[in-house]
């Protein structure tokens, strides 16, 4: 059976906004900024606020909470305010966010920055990611989560560059408030244009919208969205698993130098990166359930090379770079397959409790890799992240099983 990868509607929308595509690249890589600049600026930050070590994983905790239940409810904040308003709101919080991290006096009002930026970056990549499942295709939206990894690996360089001229981490989370000021501003300007959409599907005035829309508790009775829900959850979990827990099983379970396992853990990200920038040229020519198939199963040999005993370091590292690189179209080509497996009617909803799975999956996938590695040495852990990885592809095998079912007939409540 084939499988669709860009209606003629979504290649036709995409040529009629560029302007908008080109907005949306720049808003994915605001996301990525805010995520990754905290590293950089902690030692300043705790020096300034005379904290402990641990107290970083506050603002971390308080930005997932706020990201998970931003995620959950964006289905219905499109409902209200359609998804051009939701945008422009969601990027105004959070350069309201960044701006207190910049000027807060006290730690507590830091933590409350961090819920700030957290619930608004959650509105922000549902919200995008829903219309460019819509109105972009699958290119882009792998393209548009590499533009994610960019502006995740740009915000370091900004703060870093700030740090060491002189200025403080105030003014590294100013100038960045002010870039994510201006993208914020060209939301308002342009939240009628995402909103109006001649095909009458999610992208509407919220009033037209909004009976065409399904509850989000009738999107949650169906199984095939579970499925999709689960898959973002280990699929995540996965990702930040192999990143952050690489480093400590090379250097302290296999006795990699300090130098080579950070260059292999940089190689892995950078996989992941250009894994999205390869790939995004033949994901519509190979099409996204191919490219899904083969990216899973890829996924599970590198897990497995990465974590078979007795091989020499350095085929382990060539697995983890496999790892990234077959990770790399997952998540966007899943995003961009929504509303073909659950209908333009449940997508909104869909999308957003995709997004907040995989905000859960971060935190509980790579913290049982912890817990195990602790109680059982750290050699588990590379096991745990493998039979993840095949999880992964058996949990895809058994969702594009129901969706081929489905695809000659018409579900219950407007699944299709």
């Amino acid at each position: 059976m084939s499988h669709p990868t860009e209606s003629p509607p979504m290649a036709e929308a995409t040529r009629r906004r560029p302007a908008l595509l080109v907005l949306a690249y720049l808003a994915f890589v605001s996301l990525g900024l805010p995520d990754s600049v905290l590293g950089v600026a902690w030692p300043s930050l705790r020096e300034a606020f005379a904290l402990p070590q641990a107290a970083l994983g506050a603002p971390l905790a308080a930005g997932a909470v706020t990201y998970f239940l931003s995620g959950m409810l964006a289905g219905r904040l499109i409902r209200v305010a359609g998804i051009g308003g939701l945008l422009a709101g969601s990027t105004a919080l959070v350069t309201l966010g960044v701006t207190g991290y910049g000027s807060a006096p006290a730690f507590v009002l830091f933590l409350a920055s961090a819920c700030v930026v957290g619930f608004g970056s959650g509105a922000i990549d549902a919200g995008l990611n829903t219309y460019a499942a819509h109105h972009f295709g699958a290119r882009h939206m792998t393209w548009l989560h590499a533009a994610y990894s960019a502006g995740a690996a740009l915000g370091p360089v900004i703060m870093t560059v700030i740090l060491t001229s002189g200025a403080g981490w105030q003014t590294g989370y100013a100038v960045i408030s002010g870039g994510l000021g201006v993208l914020a501003v060209a939301f308002i300007a342009t939240r009628r244009q995402w909103s109006h959409n001649s095909q009458g599907s999610v992208g509407t005035e919220a009033p037209r919208e909004a009976p065409r829309m399904l509850s989000g508790w009738t999107v949650l009775r169906h199984p095939r969205v579970w499925l999709q829900i689960t898959l973002f959850f280990v699929y995540t979990g996965i990702e930040v698993a192999a990143g952050q827990w690489s480093y400590t099983i090379l250097v302290e379970a296999r006795g990699v130098d300090t130098a080579t396992a950070g260059t292999w853990v940089s190689v892995y990200w950078a996989s992941l990166l250009a894994g999205r920038i390869v790939l995004g040229f033949i994901v519509e020519r190979v099409g996204t359930v191919r490219l899904l198939r083969l990216g899973t199963a890829a996924a599970v040999v590198g897990a497995l090379v990465f974590a078979a005993p007795g091989l020499p370091a350095w085929v382990g590292a060539v697995g983890l770079a496999v790892l990234g690189f077959a990770l790399a179209p997952i998540f966007p080509a899943l995003m961009a397959e929504t509303p073909r497996r659950v209908g333009a009617k449940a997508a909104p909803h869909a999308v957003g409790f995709q997004v907040s799975a995989g905000t859960a999956g971060v935190a509980i996938i790579p913290s049982i890799a912890g817990f195990l590695g602790e109680r059982l040495g750290l050699v588990v852990i590379a096991p745990w992240i493998a039979l993840c990885a095949v999880l992964l592809a058996l949990l895809h095998e058994v969702l594009v099983a129901k969706a081929d079912r489905a695809d000659s007939r018409r579900l219950p409540d407007g699944f299709h």
